[in-house]
């Protein structure tokens, strides 16, 4: 049974014409001859097989992070029909030159059935060794043995999907230039039908499939920012959004928004903490329905500010969140613990969206939002006497930091921007982070650089904090070296990324090596459980901001202990 890819949608054999004379055979001749089985029930061609099994057993070799069983299945399915399309678009090209006789074909298919079977039941041997050891690295528990079988129906079960589609399409394809073929020649006709499928196709998934996945994803993610979280109840104190005394209504904040403003450390808590008396800590947010443009929501956030006295606390901190306006709590939970509550935390929603969605769908949301409230807020602070301002800290996660990148538009701005600025995870579209780590000093890692000039500083591990040295930085980056969402990048497609050059960051094991489509199809899959790593692996963060809190802007007296007693507490 042959496969067919989309590759063979190009290839169509166009039947000849007779320069003799002869009548034209029709394309209902060429493709009902004897010679030729029917379209769905043609077998395989040999460099497609070829290259298929190839990518197959390439799909198991590890990437960033541990692949779940179906996941796993998914990734070997689809590079074997990516291997089986580009093979059998090769053997096409290879054939208008060399037509290899059945001799020569009936030997190749005996090596490979020689090889192959074999072939694969290494790779399956080494995928159960490779992710064993990527799971001990993380401190992720061991899969079952009997994965591997459900790996390998799952992978069948989608090269055989999109086998089905494919062969669909080709059968159209000829259904359509049989039609066409009685009013225009036959190459004409096979053109015509192939582009005709190629429009329908690209419609169908775009207006059909691409439309009503985001419509669904757009009503179910509006239905969840509707509701508050478990636990969360309307805060009474007035230093919070949402409150009685507040400008902000408690319903227009959202769910992410809610949390936010209710999920602070007690009095009680920080007091234990630190050992000496606290306040409590404001926290203000604007939603989405709090205000008409972010414009509005940012003056909204800080006539907040004013109100609740934010700009006299010790700390004044921006969060951008994520794209459906979450912050994490651990990261404002530590400011507060550090500073005992002397701080004024103000963030702001942009989507109610998750950031991948929002990050291919509209991106300039996040600018727009993050340039509001950052703009809004500094402005505020730099009309301050200097010696009365507070510090200024800004801190963006994920989609969080591009937009705050593209807020201030180089590092020298975003040093000089504010006191001190935590970027945790960014994203391969970051064009600040683009920028210092292709100008990063000769010698240094692409997970580790080193920028000379500016106070900048990298982390792949929150323990490389804790020994600055005397300069203290203003801008950090902390990023995990086994983070999918800071080294995805569509370039994986064709091009070997430096992370997987020379030596290799302290999550990546030296089994892993880049393969053109293959390591990009796992990195995308790596991104879906890239928030279901342990604390410090992937793009898990959490208690480990405390050290970059530490070492970007620590409260008089503070410690390594402190730091360590801290992560303890939020890990708890």
């Amino acid at each position: 049974m042959r496969i067919l890819a989309v590759s063979d949608l190009v290839a169509i054999p166009a039947p000849r014409r007779s320069f003799e004379g002869a009548p034209r055979r029709s394309i209902k001749d060429s493709v009902n001859e004897k010679t030729c089985p029917p379209l769905f029930f043609r077998g395989l061609t040999v460099t497609g097989f070829a290259l298929a099994a190839l990518f197959y057993c390439l799909s198991f070799t590890p990437s960033l992070l541990p692949r779940p069983y179906y996941l796993q299945g998914v990734v070997a399915g689809i590079t074997a029909a990516t291997g089986y399309a580009a093979g059998t678009a090769a053997g096409a090209l290879a054939r208008t030159y060399w037509r290899p006789g059945p001799r020569t074909v009936k030997i190749a298919w005996r090596v490979l059935f020689a090889l192959v079977p074999g072939l694969i039941l290494i790779f399956l041997w080494l995928s159960t060794r490779w992710q064993r050891q990527l799971r001990v690295r993380l401190g992720i528990a061991p899969q079952q043995e009997y994965d591997l079988l459900r790996t390998v129906g799952v992978s069948l079960l989608t090269f055989g999907v999109i086998l089905l589609v494919a062969r669909v399409l080709r059968l159209a394809t000829h259904g359509l230039a049989h039609a066409f073929g009685h009013v225009v020649p036959t190459n004409a006709a096979y053109c015509a039908g192939f582009v005709v499928v190629a429009l329908l196709s690209y419609t169908a998934f775009d207006r059909l499939m691409i439309d009503y996945l985001y419509t669904t994803a757009d009503r179910s993610a509006a239905v969840t920012d509707s509701g508050t979280g478990r636990g969360i109840v309307r805060p009474a104190s007035p230093l919070r959004s949402g409150s009685p005394q507040s400008l902000v209504g408690w319903e227009s904040l959202g769910r992410q928004g809610r949390n936010f403003v209710a999920s602070a450390p007690t009095r009680k808590q920080l007091t234990a903490f630190s050992g000496r008396p606290s306040l409590e800590p404001i926290r203000l947010y604007a939603g989405l329905a709090s205000a008409d443009t972010p414009q509005a929501r940012a003056d909204l956030v800080v006539r907040e500010m004013v109100r609740t006295g934010a700009f006299d606390r010790a700390v004044v901190a921006i969060f951008t969140p994520t794209g459906t306006g979450w912050v994490d709590n651990n990261v404002t939970s530590s400011l507060e613990y550090m500073y005992s509550g002397d701080t004024a935390l103000v963030s702001m929603q942009y989507s109610y969206l998750p950031s991948w969605i929002s990050f291919l769908v509209d991106r300039s949301k996040v600018t727009d939002a993050a340039a509001a409230l950052i703009t809004a807020v500094h402005d505020r602070w730099a009309a301050m006497p200097p010696g009365a301002r507070p510090k200024l800290l800004i801190f963006g996660e994920s989609l969080g930091t591009y937009g705050t990148e593209k807020t201030f538009g180089s590092a020298r701005k975003m040093v000089d921007g504010a006191d001190g600025m935590l970027l945790e995870g960014p994203t391969f579209a970051n064009p600040v982070h683009q920028q210092l780590t292709g100008a990063r000093a000769p010698g240094s890692s692409v997970w580790d650089p080193d920028y000379p000039g500016l106070p900048v500083a990298f982390a792949s591990k929150p323990a490389e904090l804790r020994d600055l040295g005397v300069t203290r930085p203003k801008v950090i980056y902390m990023q995990n070296s086994s983070d999918p969402v800071v080294y995805w990048n569509p370039s994986l497609l064709w091009h070997q990324p430096s992370w997987l050059k020379g030596e290799r960051g302290p999550d990546v094991t030296h089994d892993m090596h880049w393969y053109p489509v293959i390591t990009f199809w796992q990195t995308t899959v790596d991104l879906i459980f890239a928030n279901k790593a342990p604390i410090g692996h992937g793009h898990v963060y959490k208690s480990a901001t405390v050290d970059g809190w530490a070492a970007l802007a620590p409260p008089p007296g503070w410690t390594v202990a402190d730091t360590l007693r801290l992560r303890a507490l939020l890990d708890r």
